[in-house]
């Protein structure tokens, strides 16, 4: 039986595709601003698809390495349940999530200026509350990052198969 780990991990990767499609959409689409702690979530998402894939590659020289992989998705899902959580119960019960982990973060690293199509920040985070068929994308994101994580510790715990 093969090792299901990299279809795993791929498959990781492509929900965190999907996640950031759909928010871009979202926002060039139907002008769906996003504040900070969106775009942490985004750049969450696009760190562990990078990391699954990167993951893969190596995991073909050390099949180690799809399980070094597997856990930093699984830490990285954590962190992104964590922004998600606090943009729904603290940040977006705010006026302004200016000077917010998440604002000084995505300011400092300079991607909100040099990447704003992706990673600008242009709302409130009280102004970017929205919902989603009644749920608001913050749970949405939270949900997925379950997922994800889950996912990630599957892949973590699972035994490579023999040839």
């Amino acid at each position: 039986m093969p090792n299901p780990t990299p279809r795993i991990l791929h498959l990781i990767a492509l929900l965190c595709v999907a996640a950031l499609t759909f928010a871009l959409i979202s926002q060039h689409v139907f002008d769906m601003q996003p504040c900070a702690w969106c775009v942490l979530q985004r750049l969450v998402f696009a760190t562990i698809a990078l990391v699954c894939w990167l993951g893969l590659l190596a995991g073909r020289l050390a099949p180690v390495l799809h399980r070094a992989a597997a856990l930093l998705v699984l830490a990285l899902s954590v962190g992104g349940v964590m922004a998600a959580w606090y943009q729904y119960t603290v940040a977006a019960k705010m006026f302004s999530c200016d000077m917010t982990f998440a604002d000084r973060f995505m300011v400092q690293s300079g991607l909100d200026a040099n990447v704003p199509w992706l990673f600008g920040i242009f709302a409130s985070c009280m102004d970017a509350r929205v919902d989603l068929f009644g749920i608001e994308y913050a749970l949405w994101s939270l949900g997925l990052f379950a997922v994800i994580g889950i996912l990630g510790l599957a892949a973590l715990l699972r035994r490579s198969g023999r040839a």
